[in-house]
């Protein structure tokens, strides 16, 4: 039986002289763990104030819309509250709008023409109203007075007598609507006046 020589294995390739044996295996590492950890609680903390950012810009539109259109519905709901209240104070203006009409408007009265004074004096003026009678003086010729107009008047009148001679005209204007009278020689008396209709107005 023959024998056959071993000869000492000659390092392969793998293994050269003075090698180190092969490590054993190791867990493979979980690469960027930490990484994806932090960016990970980065990235919820940043998407958390996104979310957070987002909603409120929303809640605030929504809540300014909601405000908007809750104070135009208040607008529309007073008019029908107040209704009473707004007709009142619409009746109490028109009441003082013709007040300070009537404040502002005037009755004009006039004389004029010839009339010498006489045994009794000059030419006897008066006019007024049935609440407010007043002395004229007739003076070169003319006579012209002014009194604020009263809406409760009955009428306004003015009344002109010659003493003996002469020959006059005389009128008196109420809201626009004027009334003329005429009186000559002797002791005739020139009479004009406008009382109130029954629908306001001056006849």
């Amino acid at each position: 039986m023959s024998h056959q020589q071993q000869y000492p294995q000659q390092p392969g390739p793998q293994q050269g002289w003075g090698a180190q044996p092969p490590l054993p295996p190791q867990p493979a590492k979980k690469k960027g763990k930490g990484k994806v950890a932090g960016l990970g609680c980065l990235g919820v903390v940043v998407l958390i104030g996104i979310a957070v950012a987002v909603s409120g810009g929303g809640g605030d539109s929504d809540k300014s819309d909601d405000a908007k259109a809750n104070a135009s519905a208040s607008q529309q709901e007073k008019p029908a509250a107040d209704g009473k209240s707004d007709s009142k104070g619409k009746a109490d203006g028109a009441k003082d709008a013709a007040k300070k009409d009537s404040a502002k408007k005037t009755v004009v009265f006039k004389v004029w023409g010839t009339a010498p004074p006489g045994a009794l004096g000059p030419l006897d003026i008066t006019y007024g109203s049935d609440s407010d009678n007043r002395k004229g003086k007739f003076a070169n010729g003319k006579f012209e007075a002014t009194l604020p107009l009263d809406k409760e008047a009955m009428y306004y009148n003015v009344t002109a007598q010659l003493q003996g001679s002469g020959d006059i005209n005389c009128s008196v204007t109420v809201d626009g609507k004027t009334k003329k009278g005429h009186a000559s020689g002797d002791y005739n008396i020139c009479d004009a006046q406008l009382s109130s209709g029954l629908l306001g107005g001056w006849d």
